[in-house]
């Protein structure tokens, strides 16, 4: 897969499964498909991690994380319905949630509030809406309310949201990126664009990207 995230070649990302080995010390050699994987998806998942965090060094390490744990389950990985693209997205969420909550150790109210903490990654993706759908949300006297209208997305609509349109990956990309359909993408994309329309009483017309 290719796309926007070539744009983040020049980062300090270790650029080969060599290297990730290196920086961990891992006594073991990954296996080749887990080589091409990594280099397929490595970079969309560190924007991705990045943006939900707010902190693009917290979000290599999250991902470095991520390829350890994959390395050690690659089989199952493989074997999971959705592929392991599907595994690896599902255990990017909770590395990420994980890194999150890591600054409030037993203070677990503290923890959750931060794990289920938005703010970040609704600034950027309603940024990039705002100045993609301009012509749509012209009329908008403030952000406010899509920001509104974005934090209370279901999680999955709100991922689409973030891949789609802060990261700028299309419908087919983000299927592969979290191991679901293409139709499925739109879908989520489709029923987030009409929650957030109702919230905001806009009409935001039909989906800019056609199947």
């Amino acid at each position: 897969m290719t796309g926007p995230e070539d744009s983040d070649r020049h980062d300090t990302l270790p650029t080969s499964v060599e290297d990730l080995n290196a920086l961990h010390g891992i006594p073991y050699e990954m296996p080749t498909a887990l080589d091409a994987f990594y280099r397929t998806y490595v970079r969309a998942q560190v924007r991705y991690a990045a943006v939900i965090l707010g902190d693009k060094d917290a979000a290599k390490t999250v991902v470095r994380r991520l390829y350890h744990h994959l390395a050690m389950n690659w089989t199952a990985a493989r074997t999971e319905e959705g592929g392991a693209e599907a595994y690896a997205w599902r255990n990017l969420k909770r590395l990420v949630d994980d890194r999150a909550r890591e600054p409030f150790g037993n203070d677990h109210l503290a923890a959750a509030v931060a794990a289920r903490d938005r703010t970040h990654a609704v600034h950027e993706a309603a940024r990039e809406m705002l100045r993609k759908m301009h012509s749509q949300m012209a009329d908008l006297d403030s952000p406010a309310g899509l920001y509104t209208a974005m934090s209370l997305l279901p999680e999955r609509q709100f991922d689409v949201i973030v891949l789609y349109y802060c990261l700028g990956f299309n419908s087919e990309q983000v299927a592969d990126i979290m191991g679901i359909q293409s139709s499925t993408v739109r879908t989520h994309r489709r029923h987030a664009r009409r929650r957030i329309a109702a919230r905001l009483g806009i009409d935001l017309g039909d989906d800019e990207e056609k199947e």
